[in-house]
């Protein structure tokens, strides 16, 4: 009777022993993943908003044209060292009588080899978060 209870624990014992090391390899390896995928992304989030900070304060200084409005913003963005777009790539409207800022960028960041992830960011100062495009021809147009 004892041997069959001693017997019994010790395979109990054996049933309950954890993760296996395939199951850690995997493990380990989608943790890796995850991390080179966040080391690429979490500065260009970073860079976006300090962009948006950079077009409310370029909008707060009170420029009356686009090259004071367009000095701002870059005086914002340089503090930040944002290197994504620049005060010129701005399209600045005068919708309402309020002068709204946007802007709209693409940034490729390369994870490994040939493999690059395409992020497309896009922000307003327009309270109705439209933002304005501005084509080839310098004409603007909405979209959201």
């Amino acid at each position: 009777m004892y041997c069959n209870k001693h017997h019994n624990k010790l395979r109990n014992r054996n049933a309950e022993r954890g993760i296996s090391i395939t199951g850690l390899i995997v493990t380990l390896a989608l943790l890796g993943v995850v991390g080179v995928f966040a080391s690429r992304l979490i500065p260009a989030y970073i860079e976006y908003n300090a962009i948006k900070a950079a077009i409310v304060q370029a909008k707060a200084s009170g420029g009356n044209n686009v090259r004071e409005i367009q000095a701002a913003f870059d005086r914002h963005a340089g503090i930040n060292s944002v290197t994504a777009i620049a005060g010129r790539d701005l399209v600045i409207s005068r919708d309402t009588g309020n002068i709204e800022l946007s802007f709209a960028y693409e940034k490729r960041l390369p994870v490994a080899g040939n493999v690059s992830v395409v992020i497309d960011f896009a922000g307003t100062t327009d309270p109705s978060g439209v933002v304005a495009d501005q084509d080839e021809s310098g004409q603007q147009s909405a979209s959201r």
